[in-house]
């Protein structure tokens, strides 16, 4: 697996994740999660999706 390969998972499960909490959050299911928790998933998205698209142009 190369690095372009793992950041695109990465970036894949943090984002599909952040979509999740955000979602069950609105719902009122998960509500004792703080807010930080969901910055940090997004942030981590937001990050890794940079990364991967900084790693697609260099080949």
């Amino acid at each position: 697996m190369t690095l372009t390969q793992k950041f695109a998972y990465l970036f894949s499960i943090s984002f599909g994740l952040s979509i999740l909490v955000y979602l069950l959050r609105g719902f009122g299911i998960v509500t004792f999660l703080p807010g930080g928790i969901l910055l940090a998933l997004l942030v981590l998205a937001l990050s890794t999706f940079f990364t991967y698209t900084i790693l697609i142009t260099k080949r």
